[in-house]
């Protein structure tokens, strides 16, 4: 089974019920993630965004530059007690979702892959593994491109994220 980077923008109102009723989360993330397969909307009009398996990758290069806020895993927790998959979900507040948005808008990706080396990535065992492969580095570009987008829609809706790897 694979590990995927999930979120899901959600307005305040849906973020406080589900602090509040984790199962209601869960429910409503399945709901929005069901409709969304069938139209596969553009990041910029999605609710739900997937980074696939580059989350990894991605959470390797952002730590690497001092990337401000936690992308990848997201800050606050909420339904400790429960798995999305990979661990219980978190999320990011609306002021988290501009900051990053505006820092993910700051930095390239080419920005991000700049003095890596793809050794770098195998040494620190960074999943799905793999980057001795040639053009390893450019394979998470179409993740973090979209991922870009997503927050600059979630941004500009003043919407929370929940975060989680299902």
């Amino acid at each position: 089974m694979s590990m995927i980077g999930e979120y899901l923008r959600v307005t305040a109102a849906e973020l406080g019920r589900a602090i509040q009723d984790s199962d209601w989360a869960l429910d409503f993330v399945e709901e929005i993630q069901d409709a969304e397969e069938e139209t596969e909307p553009a990041p910029t009009e999605a609710r739900h965004f997937s980074t696939y398996k580059a989350w990894g990758m991605l959470r390797f290069l952002l730590a690497r530059a001092e990337f401000p806020v936690n992308v990848i895993h997201g800050e606050e927790p909420f339904a400790e007690e429960e798995d999305w998959g990979y661990g219980p979900p978190r999320y990011l507040r609306p002021e988290r979702v501009r900051l990053a948005a505006e820092a993910l808008r700051a930095t390239s990706y080419a920005q991000l892959i700049s003095g890596v080396e793809p050794a770098e990535l195998t040494g620190a065992e960074v999943y799905p593994l793999g980057w001795d492969e040639p053009g390893s580095l450019e394979w998470g570009r179409p993740w973090y491109d979209g991922l870009v987008q997503f927050f600059e829609a979630a941004a500009s809706g003043d919407d929370a994220m929940l975060v989680w790897l299902g």
